[in-house]
């Protein structure tokens, strides 16, 4: 029997993960494949307690504090890998919004290398495919803007922040060797280049 596929979709506010998470999961049902769609936020038992220390941390940052929430967030994806994505059932394709790369790691004071080593050193589960969405951060900042929600962030406020973020999670991907998937136009040409890249990755696992 085949094992699961672990795929990862990351990237800034407003790049439209969400609904493009959503169009996949369609198209790869209507192949007949197995999808299970997961959450690092609802997935995480100690979220409560982290988000009060980041909520601290946009009042009074301090690197030793981000540290911290840093590695709060490590044992947490490690405890989703061992709880969690092993759980799910033999052959089907787990899809999760966010894992280790958050856009909250590209505004900080710790390296994204380091908070990558915290993850690794913790046994978390590394995605078989690694989706980075980026838009020109002007799309991005105007379609959060649009939510009822707006930007949805603790930490930034600014769209100086929001360029930032969108230029650091372009050189992680790089750096990485993860894909880029670019959401600027329609949802439809994004939703067919990751169907693709989650199909040639199936079609060398078997």
């Amino acid at each position: 029997m085949n094992p699961t596929l672990f795929v990862s979709v990351d990237g800034p506010k407003g790049t439209g993960k969400t609904t493009l998470l959503e169009a996949i999961t369609q198209v790869l049902r209507a192949d007949n494949k197995k999808v299970i769609r997961l959450c690092e936020r609802k997935s995480d038992p100690y979220r409560a307690e982290t988000m009060a220390l980041v909520n601290t941390f946009a009042r009074n940052p301090s690197h030793d504090l981000e540290l911290t929430i840093c590695q709060r967030f490590a044992e947490s994806r490690a405890w989703i890998s061992s709880h969690v994505l092993t759980q799910q059932a033999v052959g089907s394709i787990i899809l999760i919004d966010r894992w280790y790369p958050s856009d909250a790691a590209f505004r900080r004071t710790v390296p994204f290398a380091e908070i990558l080593q915290l993850n690794l050193d913790r046994n978390v589960r590394v995605p078989d495919l690694h989706v980075g969405v980026v838009t020109a951060p002007e799309i991005s900042w105007a379609r959060a803007a649009t939510r009822s929600r707006g930007l949805g962030s603790t930490v930034m406020h600014h769209q100086a922040e929001h360029v930032a973020c969108t230029e650091a999670f372009e050189r992680a991907i790089e750096d990485q060797g993860w894909v880029l998937c670019r959401n600027d136009g329609a949802i439809e040409t994004a939703t067919q280049q990751v169907v693709s890249e989650i199909n040639g990755v199936l079609r060398g696992m078997t």
